[in-house]
């Protein structure tokens, strides 16, 4: 048999599936181990899409960067959020997913053993995508300050080194929740425009943010427009998870690069999935608001129920983590002995480095209210069955 390819040496398969396997299709499992939501895409999404499995035109490889009334929306999504203006024709590419999306990126600014700064804990894609590309993901630490995730600048700042590349975050984060300050993102720019470094920016979730917190775009930063490659998609913001569209907009200067690299990528976004995205970015309210107070609700009620574990609510996105080690247990033996009592969680080993490495993940967009107030007892009796430090779930009022 021919031998292993070196650049798959540390790419691990996901977790999230072995879960969702054992998990089975018992209705009675709390489902908390995949990026899922029941809230549904805006109506005319739904419908435009319908209507494009019967038009011929939707049916075809072109354009390859996608239909030009998409490109000019998506631009004015971007712009309307940065204050910065993009040129529809020039600076944006529609993709098969921003996952197709992040890859590209790392493909067209870097080479073999360049360094990407990301953080720990992150989500294992970017981790593995950096791999993939050729380049060497170097961590930077999310620290815990004040019920808070925190990120270490002075860690981030001494992480620059001679190969490094490129910084990659995601805001709010997969899968912590965190969601990063002004002043954080000042020193990720400065970082950027002193030592002529690409960001690549995963904006996937960037209006999901709670307690009234404010939208923040990279771009807007001085000298941030020229070295920004926002990666998008509607899957989140719009719960369009299964029409797989994303998009990457950057300066004109790398996007002949970005453009040749999806084409031999991903080689175009489907014709039918345009179609959704364009209704959903167009549509007078594409739901947004009033999802992210649900998943807010949501999240609020898992904080309620585990009042007391070690866990850091999220300040955005669908999804945050729980110490288990601070419990005295290895995160995948809590998550066996939650799945014993029909909570699917998913293990963070390998997404990110040591602090990740600490938790299991608990997504909060799937499940209502009424379900999820069953979490505090079936925690407390998996607690009970891994061994784990004893906690008692908070009585309902």
């Amino acid at each position: 048999m021919p031998t292993r390819p070196n650049r798959l040496a540390q790419v691990a398969g996901f977790s999230i599936d072995r879960v969702a396997a054992a998990a089975g299709d018992d209705p009675e499992v709390l489902r908390l181990e995949n990026l899922d939501t029941d809230l549904a895409p805006p109506p005319k999404a739904v419908e435009a899409t319908l209507e494009a499995v019967r038009d011929p035109s939707a049916n075809s490889y072109l354009p390859f960067t996608g239909r030009s009334d998409l490109r000019r929306a998506v631009v004015a999504r971007v712009g309307a959020r940065s204050g910065v203006a993009y040129d529809g024709d020039s600076e944006v590419v529609i993709t098969a997913s921003d996952g197709d999306g992040l890859l590209d990126a790392l493909l067209a600014v870097t080479d073999a053993g360049d360094e990407v700064l990301v953080t720990d804990p992150t989500y294992a894609g970017i981790v593995n995508r950096v791999r993939l590309a050729g380049a060497v993901p170097r961590t930077v630490p999310m620290r815990a300050v004040d019920g808070a995730w925190r990120l270490d600048l002075e860690a981030l700042a001494a992480s620059v080194g001679p190969a490094t590349r490129a910084i990659m975050l995601q805001n709010p984060s997969f899968p912590s929740g965190y969601v990063l300050t002004d002043a954080e993102w000042r020193a990720v720019c400065a970082l950027c425009v002193d030592h002529d470094l690409w960001l690549i920016y995963w904006a996937f979730m960037e209006g999901i943010v709670y307690d009234g917190g404010a939208v923040i775009h990279p771009a807007s930063y001085p000298g941030m427009r020229e070295r920004t490659i926002t990666v998008g998609t509607v899957s989140m913001e719009q719960r369009m998870i299964g029409w797989r569209i994303g998009w990457i907009v950057a300066p004109a200067d790398v996007m002949s690069d970005l453009s040749v690299v999806h084409i031999y990528n991903g080689i175009v976004a489907g014709g039918i999935a345009q179609a959704g995205a364009l209704a959903a970015l167009t549509a007078a309210d594409d739901g947004l608001a009033t999802s992210v107070e649900e998943w807010q609700r949501r999240r609020d009620t898992v904080g309620m129920q585990l009042q007391g574990l070690p866990m850091i609510p999220a300040a955005g996105g669908w999804s945050q983590l729980v110490d288990a080690r601070a419990l005295g247990v290895e995160p995948a033996a809590l998550s066996q002995a939650l799945l014993g009592q029909r909570v699917a969680a998913t293990p963070m080993t390998g997404w990110g480095g040591p602090i990740a490495d600490r938790h299991v993940r608990l997504v909060f967009s799937r499940e209502p209210l009424a379900r999820l107030e069953l979490l505090g007892r079936r925690f407390e009796l998996a607690l009970r069955d891994a061994g784990a430090t004893p906690w008692t779930a908070p009585t309902a009022a």
